[in-house]
């Protein structure tokens, strides 16, 4: 196939699970079915491995899309309500460790004060 053609999901998937089912290597897939770099083989079968057969149909190539935030290697990025939300949940939750850390602490001591007057 010349350059910049993309394969399709279903040839990808052919090629994987014949490769799988004949046991062959990265290089003698490649030889059979036509693929110029073996490399994207083993792209394709770490993706079927980690995704399953459709994630084989899911286009990868260019670059991503900054209109939803999903850039490689960055997360998309959260409604602003959505943000601040678990922002002040997470105060919250600091807040409350700290207080229940104060509190077991309190408690230990008056622990060890009863003991010590009972001795």
């Amino acid at each position: 196939m010349p350059k910049g053609i993309p394969f399709t999901g279903e040839f990808k998937q052919k090629v994987i699970e014949d490769m799988r089912a004949d046991s062959l290597a990265y290089r003698e897939a490649a030889r059979k079915f036509g693929i110029p770099d073996h490399g994207v083989i083993r792209k394709w079968e770490r993706i079927y491995l980690e995704e399953g057969p459709e994630g084989l149909f899911v286009e990868r190539r260019g670059r991503a899309s900054a209109d939803n935030g999903t850039r490689k290697g960055r997360k998309p990025k959260l409604n602003k309500k959505v943000e601040e939300d678990l922002i002040a949940e997470n105060q919250r939750l600091r807040a409350e460790i700290d207080y229940l850390k104060k509190l077991n602490a309190l408690v230990t001591e008056r622990v060890q004060r009863e003991k010590k007057h009972k001795s």
